[in-house]
């Protein structure tokens, strides 16, 4: 197969910088756009903060473990027991302690919230997923669309010179009287409609140009060149459909069905957190403490070290637990309970639309392609049928035997022939790619 290649520049705004050209196939343009995309890139900073929830949600099952350290000094009047009188004094006081509490039940709220995390999680892989596809069916749809605009853009410069010619074989009939003068005055206004047309299709060519670059995000100021096979060269073997099984594949592999139904299940963990605010909870603790003191004496009256009193005389030690039952909150748990348990319906309501939308598209996706199916070959036949007639009418007007009036309809249906042809291709090849992204299972691997 050999491929045609279809220029177009992306210039920077600097003047008189030239820019290495890149060729690059619709394969190439679909990376750079999953590498530059910015909705992407947002999914996949939303997935990581998924990751750190998962992480944040294991941890809960873990006692929870603190210390602190403090010091103070103090000064003046105490009662010094050794006199038995007040006197101004300087007391410095150290203490420390470290402490650790476990929740023994929550209503299993540590399990539900690692479920839930975990769900979540899922669902951001999803709409990744979902998203990629996107931006793959777009940059396709769009790389596709320049080709096909190049290919209209060509026919008409094609047409151009065809009416230039016949102005000019015109001009020459005139001048020995073969002709009247107001052929040669249509001929121009064939002509000059004929430029019009070329320079609508050169600004479409150029939207096309920028609609693509707009969603591959590339601002290097890169001058591309899009390989494309040959329209001649495309496959154009339609495929055998079965519109149940189209559905049936597309409702197993749609990523945002899957998405809406982890979100159900994302739903229901919510509504079972909710319901387990409404049970007591219990904690159990733990502890141990040191302190020391510098007015601090043994029996002998002789000042006690900051290593016996802090790791030996001072030290304490405790044990406890903790139980809260809710009893009334100003109604506020059993409101998320129930805002929870609406929240829950309503995305089991989404799912449905989803599954109709989905049947819907998919059906129309299998219309369409059908559809473009059976104009495929009528195009094919209107194309031969609009060459002929436009040869031979062509072979009339030099001999005399046609108008120039019957000469320019047969160009234009001929023109308009070839135009229909290759937008009826191209359409074709973009069908096959619109069943591939409704039924869910586009790759970033496009065979054309």
């Amino acid at each position: 197969m050999i491929p045609r290649i279809l220029l177009f520049a992306i210039l920077l705004t600097i003047p008189f910088v030239s820019q290495a050209q890149v060729s690059i196939s619709i394969e190439d343009a679909i990376q750079i756009a999953l590498e530059n995309n910015y909705q992407l890139k947002q999914a996949e900073n939303n997935l990581s903060s998924t990751d750190n929830s998962v992480m944040s949600a294991k941890a809960d099952f873990l006692p929870s473990l603190s210390a602190s350290y403090n010091g103070t000094r103090r000064i003046g009047q105490q009662f010094d027991q050794t006199t038995v009188s007040f006197e101004n004094v300087t007391t410095n006081t150290m203490g420390g302690n470290l402490n650790s509490s476990v929740t023994l039940f929550n209503g299993f709220s540590n399990i539900l919230n690692l479920r839930r995390a975990n769900t979540n999680r899922d669902i951001q892989i999803q709409e990744s997923q979902r998203i990629r596809e996107n931006i793959i069916f777009t940059t396709a749809s769009r790389f596709l669309q320049v080709v096909l605009n190049d290919e209209l853009l060509r026919i008409s410069e094609e047409n151009l010179n065809i009416s230039r010619q016949q102005y000019d074989r015109i001009e020459a009939l005139v001048e020995v009287g073969r002709s009247p003068n107001v052929d040669l005055l249509n001929q121009a206004a064939i002509v000059a409609n004929d430029e019009f047309v070329v320079i609508q299709r050169e600004n479409a060519l150029q939207n096309s140009i920028t609609f693509l670059m707009r969603i591959m995000q590339d601002d290097s100021g890169m001058e591309y060149q899009l390989i494309m096979p040959d329209v001649d060269d495309l496959e154009l073997i339609p495929i055998e459909l079965d519109l149940r099984e189209m559905v049936e594949t597309a409702l197993e592999n749609r990523r945002d069905l899957r998405a809406q139904q982890l979100l159900i299940e994302r739903n229901e963990y919510d509504a079972s957190l909710a319901r387990a605010n409404l049970l007591p909870t219990l904690n159990a603790s733990m502890g141990i403490s040191g302190s020391y003191n510098d007015r601090f004496r043994d029996f002998n009256g002789e000042p006690l070290s900051y290593t016996d009193q802090f790791f030996d005389r001072n030290v304490n030690r405790f044990f406890g637990f903790n139980i809260q039952i809710p009893i009334f909150d100003n109604l506020n748990r059993r409101t998320n309970l129930q805002n929870s348990q609406i929240t829950l319906k309503n995305s089991r309501l989404e799912l449905e639309n989803i599954r109709f939308q989905i049947n819907e598209e998919v059906r129309q996706a299998y219309n369409d392609y059908m559809s473009i199916v059976k104009e495929l070959e009528s195009s094919d036949k209107a194309l031969i049928a609009a060459e002929r007639a436009y040869e031979t009418e062509l072979q009339r007007y030099e001999v005399g035997a046609s108008t120039l009036i019957e000469l320019n309809q047969a160009n234009a249906n001929y023109v308009e022939s070839q135009s229909n042809r290759v937008q009826t291709i191209y359409n074709f090849v973009f069908q096959e790619k619109v069943l591939d992204y409704y039924l869910g299972r586009l790759t970033e691997s496009i065979d054309l």
